[in-house]
């Protein structure tokens, strides 16, 4: 026993002297980093794929690209630091993603600087994801990089075609044995069973048969979602994703979430398609993640001030920053190591964060408007693919299309939708249903028509198609009608009348050879019947409001059906019976009781046929107005098609008016009009030099002008301004005087018909009254100040021909 209790002793004194010598060779390890790190750089390559890092212009760029300032190289030195301490302590973790180099070749601060990330990575996650955080941070959020892993659905696309499942060759279904028959047989004896057993086992074989069909049904059903189902990933787990990080408390957010920066679409912590985070970062600070995440992000904890879980790189707290292994007893080192191994830490405490070493991006609005390489993206999805252009890139407008497939090889296509913008016939979504050829085109408000959808096969007359409309903006209230080659129904809304509905069916065309001269419209399709269905006016009787009126104009019939009365179960009817026009022979005002059926629900007196007379008078003049509304809204359909089909052959875009690099024709407008007035000016002042060419042409010779021609010229042009002003004053006083005497006019009758006058009327006459007794106060106005400015125009010409170097030696003294 003494023996081991000695052995334990000396292993106790041995393991003492390890944990003394440990920090020595640990700083002596840290000074190989240093130097190592030196030549070996920790990050990612600088050659990006796919992209000429030659075609990059280093000599435009300012300094700060090229040269690190004595703040940047301080925070290298803490990052270099960290990233020691880091791979010492979790070896079996990733290198963190701290300083790439930049395109001039250098290692800056980028990781504090976002648009360094952009200046490298040059479009994928980081870029994004940096653009996101730093327009959040903008705003108020508490947000932050992330650097961690996800699963390829929402990774970069260009990684999920190349994982997407090859095409498979589909399984051969084993062929069953056909039995072969015999050529030459022996006749069979005659059959001596029961037909009643051969009918059940017929019956049996029958389900036999359904019941294998099924399952092979199932099983064919089965390998094709074996088929379509995608493979095992790979590389789960491996791949490299970035996306934002929002934490709850500012801007009242209520809970942390994800923003994924290619769809920015917002996900929660505990979703699956995250698997883990290495890292997180913002402007500020570097944070890596010391949490497990076999579970994923579900468990992870998003309190960064815990330095248990999530481990700072700048420490701005009191608490000793963790430091390598076996390195907590201080006591026991030299006071020149104490001094190695602090300071770092100190220098943490008290630092600044540089300012960004890159210059602000600049997107102009063409490359904003762009959105994407080239202004087009294509992305596929399960029986599915989404396009995308930038606007005015597709002459017809197209911004969007979404095709769906009928299966996963993406070979049959059954609908499409398409999204447009800018164009003038306001067309703004289109559905093709391939499998029916059935197109639907629906439209913002403003068209032509005041369409809002149109669903129909071809664009020709006396086709199936249904008309949708802006019914606020017609005044008869239409929102749809529905046309075939023999019927017609309109559906309203909002009208004074109740009408809700009104069916028209048509009947064939008879054969009529058009002859000169005749209309075109002289073999329109027949009215066979009018039905119109009306809502309940609660202003009239049950049994006195029409519900449903029916003109059968083919048969000479008008049926009509009342609104049902509370607590009955039958409504009144009446039917009337027109006198063909040719059976009339001058007869007039006949009504006879057979020519009306009416049918009374509840207890009523008989109508008198005088009555009924005028209802049918009124009916008969109803259905030729209705034949007449009609026959407009077949017109309005043939306009409608029409109209779409060449707004669809000619495709027009609306560009703004503010829009100069594509609105070339509100800029030659601009120009032309530029240039006229340019024009003007110029004309302007040739006049003003030339103020006395119509005077001047009196004299053929100016240089030999004599005084009393000199005197003449200078009393015409006076003479001629004088008359000028004289003209002008005289029109405003004529027009003051008529505005005088129509507000006395306005007044008497206001006087004489006040007390007839409604308050509508009597507003509007105000207002009228107000606009007249405002124009003449200005008239006023225009006619003081001419009467004022006159004087001094006439003495200014005046003065001005004095001192005119053509008149200078016959009126210098005049």
């Amino acid at each position: 026993m003494e023996v081991l209790e000695e052995h334990e002793e000396e292993q106790e004194e041995e393991e003492q002297k390890d944990k003394e010598l440990k920090p020595l060779e640990i700083s002596d390890k840290l000074e190989d980093l240093k130097t190592k790190e030196s030549v070996e750089q920790v990050c990612v390559p600088s050659d990006v794929p796919d992209f000429d890092w030659s075609s990059i212009d280093t000599s435009q760029l300012p300094s700060s690209y090229k040269t690190n300032s004595q703040n940047e190289e301080k925070l290298l030195h803490i990052a270099a630091h960290f990233l020691q301490q880091y791979t010492h302590i979790c070896p079996d973790r990733k290198p963190l993603f701290l300083h790439p180099i930049n395109e001039c070749g250098v290692e800056p601060s980028s990781l504090y600087s976002p648009t360094t990330i952009l200046k490298y990575q040059r479009g994928n996650c980081f870029d994004f994801s940096v653009l996101l955080c730093s327009m959040l941070i903008g705003a108020g959020y508490d947000a932050y990089c992330v650097h961690g892993y996800a699963t390829r659905e929402i990774c970069t696309l260009d990684e999920t075609l190349e994982e997407c499942p090859l095409l498979r060759k589909p399984q051969e279904v084993p062929k069953e044995e056909i039995k072969k028959s015999n050529k030459y047989r022996i006749k069979s004896p005659p059959d001596l069973q029961s037909k009643f057993e051969l009918q059940q086992k017929a019956k049996k074989a029958k389900k036999a048969e359904t019941e294998a069909a099924q399952k092979d049904k199932e099983r064919g059903e089965e390998v094709v979602m074996e088929v379509e189902k995608p493979k095992r990933d790979p590389l789960n787990g491996l791949r490299v994703h970035a996306w934002v990080l929002v934490l709850s408390g500012k801007r009242e957010v209520p809970e942390t979430f994800f923003i994924n920066p290619f769809t920015g679409h917002s996900h929660g912590t505990t979703d699956e398609q995250f698997l883990g985070i290495e890292s997180v970062w913002n402007h500020r600070n570097y944070w890596v993640n010391m949490q497990d995440c076999w579970n994923g992000c579900k468990d992870l904890v998003f309190d960064l001030s815990d330095n248990i879980r999530w481990e700072v790189m700048l420490s701005g707290s009191n608490k000793p920053h963790q430091l390598l292994p076996d390195a907590e007893q201080k006591n026991e080192l030299p006071d020149n190591d104490m001094d190695d191994m602090q300071e770092p830490e100190d220098k943490n405490r008290s630092f600044d964060m540089p300012p960004s070493w890159v210059d602000p991006i600049q997107i102009s609005p063409r490359e904003f408007e762009t959105r994407c390489c080239q202004g087009t993206k294509v992305t596929l999805y399960k029986k599915a693919k989404l396009e995308k252009w930038a606007p005015y890139l597709n002459e017809n407008g197209l911004v969007k299309r979404l095709t769906i497939y009928a299966d996963a090889e993406c070979s049959e296509v059954v609908e499409v939708k398409e999204w447009f913008t800018n164009r003038e016939d306001m067309l703004d979504l289109r559905e093709v249903n391939k499998q029916t050829q059935l197109t639907t085109d629906y439209f913002s408000p403003g068209h032509r028509f005041h369409l809002k959808a149109h669903t129909y096969v071809w664009l020709e007359p006396e086709t199936e198609n249904t008309m949708e409309f802006y019914n606020e903006a017609r005044v008869d209230g239409l929102q749809k009608r529905v046309c075939s080659a023999m019927e017609m129904t309109e559906y309203f809304v909002g009208r004074d009348d109740f009408l809700h509905v009104r069916y028209t069916e048509f009947g064939k065309r008879g054969k009529k050879v058009l002859l000169a001269g005749m209309r075109a419209d002289a073999n329109a399709r027949p009215i066979v019947q009018i039905k119109e269905c009306f809502h309940r006016n609660p202003e009239k009787p049950a049994d006195e409001d029409v519900a449903e009126r029916i003109f059968l104009i083919t048969e000479e019939m008008i049926h009509l059906t009342y609104h049902l009365k509370d607590n009955y179960l039958t409504a009144s009817q009446k039917d009337f019976f027109k006198i063909p026009e040719g059976e009339i022979r001058g007869r007039e005002d006949v009504m006879t009781p057979d020519m009306c059926i009416t049918y009374q629900a509840g207890f009523s007196k008989e109508e008198k046929l005088v009555h009924l007379y005028k209802m049918l008078q009124e009916l008969i003049e109803v259905e030729k107005q209705l034949k007449e509304e009609v026959r407009r809204s077949e017109a309005e359909v043939l306009n409608i098609l029409k109209t779409r089909e060449n707004e669809e052959n000619s495709i027009k875009l609306l560009v703004s008016i503010y829009d100069t690099e594509r609105n070339e024709k509100r800029r030659q407008e601009y120009e032309a009009m530029k240039k006229s007035r340019e024009d003007d000016l110029l004309g302007q002042e040739g006049q003003d030099l030339d103020y006395l060419a119509p005077f001047l042409l009196q004299t053929g010779n100016t240089e030999k002008m004599t005084k009393a021609q000199a005197l003449r010229l200078r009393n015409d042009c006076l003479a001629d301004l004088k008359q000028r002003l004289v003209n002008k004053a005289n029109i405003i006083q004529a027009r003051f005087d008529k505005a005088v005497e129509e507000l006395q006019k306005k007044d008497e009758w206001f006087q004489e018909n006040q007390d007839k006058l409604s308050e509508e009327e009597e507003e509007e006459f105000l207002t009228r009254y107000s606009e007249t007794t405002f124009l003449i106060h200005i008239l006023s106005l225009r006619l003081r100040r001419e009467k004022e400015t006159a004087p001094q125009k006439y003495l200014a010409l005046e003065e001005k021909l004095r001192k005119d170097p053509r008149f200078a030696q016959h009126l210098s003294h005049a």
